[in-house]
C-alpha cells in the first residue's frame, strides 16, 4: 500500500511539473547568449529588404521614414517619445485612402519592450511593408486599411535592443538604459505603485495611449510561444477577466491559423497555445493589465518565438508561419465586445487634488472617497502614477 501511495504522489508531482511552464520573464530573467554570426545585421535599406536580417538602429529609422515617404497617402510617422539615451520610439500610422470615416476603430501593435526579445521587432517591420505594399492589389488588405486605423510601434525599448551600439542587436538586453524592466514599471490597477519611478519609455507610451482610443492592441514578446491574455496580476481562479471566453476564442484563432503552416508551433507552454497570464505566472506592474484597465483597450501579450534573439536564418520561416495570424488579429477589432470590462477606472487625476506636487517626500491626495497621505521620501526622483481609491494619480518626486 505504501508503495502505491508513493508512486501516485510521484506521478502527481511529475504531472504538475509538466503542466506549469514558467514564463520567460519570471525572476530571475534569463539572458540568451548567441553566436553573433547568427544575428546578421542590415547596414543599408537594400540589405534590410533581403528579409533575413535585423536592422541597425540607423537603418530602422531610415526604414520607418521610407514607409512614410513612399506611401504618403496611406501613412505618416509619429514619434511616441524618446528613450533614456535619446533614441526614437516611433509609430507608423496607416489607413486607407477612401474618404475618411471618423468612426474607424484604432488598432495598435507594439513590440520589444524587453530589448532582447527581437523577433517581434522584425515582424512589425515586415507587417508595415506588407500592409502598405499590398494596398490596392490585395482586396483583403485594402478593405482592412479602409476600415481601420493601424498603429505599429516596432521597437519600444531601443536602448535595450541596441545596448551594444547602434550597429548590432547581438548584445541586446532585457532592460532599458536605467536597467529597469519596463514590464514591471507600469501603474498597477490592482496593487502598489512600481518600485521604480516610471521610465521615460513608459511615460511616453502612456501619454500616447491617452491621446488615442485603441480598441485593441497586442504587445509582442519572445522567449516562449503562447498567447497570453489578461489578467497578469491574478490567476483566473482569483479574478477571471470579464471577457475571458472571448479572449480564448481570439487566441485560438491566432494559434489555429499558425498551425496550418506548422503544427508544432505554440506548444512549449501548453497544448492549446494560449493561457491567462496569471495562470502561467503572476506579474505586477505589467503593461497588459495597465492598458486593459486604464485605457479600455483589449490588449494581449503575444509570445511569438521560443528564442528571444531568433537567428536571422529563421526569420523568414517564422514570418511565413505567423504573418496571416498577425493580419487576422487586426480584424478582431470588429469583434471586440462593446461593453468594457467591469471595474474600469477613470484616467489619471480624474476628480483628484494632489499637493504639494511636485514633492520631495510626503504628498496628500484628495479623491471623492477621501484623502490619503503618501510618503515618497525613500524613492528616487522621477514621475510616479499611483492608484488611490481607484484613481491613478500622477506625482512628481524632486
Amino acid at each position: 500500500m505504501k508503495k502505491t501511495v508513493i508512486l501516485l504522489c510521484l506521478c502527481l508531482v511529475t504531472l504538475t511539473a509538466r503542466a506549469q511552464v514558467l514564463r520567460p520573464d519570471a525572476f530571475p530573467p534569463q539572458d540568451e547568449t548567441l553566436d553573433a554570426k547568427s544575428l546578421t545585421m542590415a547596414n543599408t535599406l537594400e540589405e534590410m529588404y533581403q528579409r533575413n536580417r535585423y536592422p541597425t538602429y540607423d537603418v530602422y529609422v531610415e526604414m520607418m521614414n521610407h514607409f512614410a515617404e513612399t506611401y504618403p497617402a496611406l501613412c505618416h510617422l509619429d514619434t511616441i517619445g524618446t528613450s533614456v539615451e535619446g533614441r526614437l520610439i516611433l509609430s507608423l500610422v496607416m489607413t486607407g485612402t477612401e474618404e475618411n470615416d471618423l468612426s474607424r476603430p484604432e488598432f495598435f501593435y507594439t513590440s520589444t519592450m524587453h530589448g532582447d526579445e527581437i523577433t517581434g521587432f522584425y515582424f512589425m517591420l515586415r507587417l508595415c511593408d506588407t500592409l502598405l505594399s499590398s494596398y490596392g492589389t490585395s482586396a483583403e488588405i485594402t478593405n482592412l486599411l479602409n476600415r481601420v486605423v493601424v498603429y505599429i510601434n516596432p521597437l519600444s525599448n531601443p536602448d535595450g535592443t541596441y545596448r551594444g551600439g547602434n550597429h548590432t542587436v547581438a548584445n541586446s538586453v532585457r532592460y532599458n538604459a536605467n536597467w529597469i524592466d519596463l514590464n514591471r514599471n507600469y501603474p498597477n490597477p490592482f496593487g502598489e505603485e512600481p518600485l521604480d519611478s516610471i521610465q521615460p519609455e513608459n511615460l511616453a507610451m502612456m501619454d500616447y495611449a491617452a491621446r488615442h482610443h485603441f480598441v485593441m492592441s497586442a504587445n509582442l514578446h519572445g522567449g516562449s510561444e503562447v498567447m497570453n491574455y489578461p489578467w497578469d496580476s491574478f490567476t483566473s481562479y482569483e479574478r477571471p477577466h470579464p471577457q475571458a471566453e472571448w479572449w480564448k476564442a481570439v487566441s485560438k484563432r491566432y494559434v489555429d491559423t499558425c498551425r496550418r503552416y506548422n503544427s508544432r508551433i505554440f506548444t512549449n507552454v501548453n497544448a492549446q497555445g494560449f493561457i491567462a497570464g496569471g495562470d502561467w505566472y503572476v506579474i505586477y506592474n505589467g503593461r497588459q493589465d495597465y492598458f486593459n484597465y486604464y485605457h479600455h483597450t483589449y490588449e494581449l501579450t503575444m509570445e511569438v518565438s521560443t528564442s528571444k534573439k531568433l537567428p536571422t536564418e529563421q526569420l523568414q520561416r517564422y514570418w511565413n508561419i505567423q504573418s496571416h495570424s498577425l493580419i487576422n488579429y487586426i480584424k478582431e477589432v470588429f469583434n471586440a465586445p462593446a461593453d468594457q470590462p467591469e471595474g474600469i477606472a477613470p484616467h489619471v487625476e480624474a476628480d483628484c487634488r494632489v499637493y504639494p506636487n511636485p514633492t520631495r517626500g510626503w504628498v496628500t491626495v484628495e479623491t471623492p472617497q477621501g484623502s490619503r497621505n503618501i510618503n515618497l521620501s525613500n524613492r528616487p526622483a522621477g514621475v510616479y502614477i499611483i492608484p488611490v481609491e481607484g484613481h491613478p494619480v500622477k506625482i512628481t518626486k524632486l
